[in-house]
């Protein structure tokens, strides 16, 4: 007589979470300041107003934009406040910074819209490998969303777990 297979795993009742379905599908594209500099060391406001005038600004539309200036020159702050208010009518989602820190803004955006009550009690298991990049610092914000409300928390796969916290019996 053969003895039944038991599916342990779906037997356990983890809940599965994976950072990879939060991954934001549009297309990343850093604006460098540094092509608005004149000489490659100052801005100069009367020719950077101008060429946000006539620039098309819809070749952005629907795009995820980090705006940075990878020259070492002196940009001021208002500079920043301009690409901004001329990309936000087209863009996604526009931050100050490289593609690195977009790509966490888009991850916080969407951990943001996680409900933690519909994990309140329960014992979830943080997907650690996925097919998208996911940057450490998503992991932690959902490690910091969660905590207050789980049972335990885990991170790996349901089959193979690194147990990270599990809440005390009172």
């Amino acid at each position: 007589m053969e003895a039944e297979i038991v599916n342990r795993v779906a037997n356990s009742g983890l809940i599965t979470l994976d950072l990879e379905d939060y991954y934001h599908a549009g297309e990343r594209v850093v604006y460098d300041l540094k092509d608005n500099l004149y000489m490659g060391l100052i801005l100069k406001e009367k020719d950077f107003r101008a060429f946000l005038k006539e620039h098309d600004w819809g070749q952005y539309a629907g795009k995820n934009v980090a705006i940075t200036c990878t020259e070492d020159a002196i940009v001021p702050t208002w500079a920043y406040m301009l690409l901004t208010l001329q990309l936000q009518p087209y863009a996604s989602n526009v931050v100050f910074g490289t593609l690195a820190d977009l790509e966490e803004k888009l991850y916080f955006d969407a951990i943001a819209q996680i409900n933690p009550d519909d994990y309140r009690d329960a014992r979830v298991v943080v997907k650690g490998c996925s097919k998208v990049p996911v940057p450490t610092a998503a992991y932690v914000e959902l490690t910091r969303v969660l905590r207050p409300v789980v049972q335990s928390l885990l991170f790996g796969e349901p089959c193979s777990t690194v147990p990270l916290y599990k809440r005390l019996k009172t």
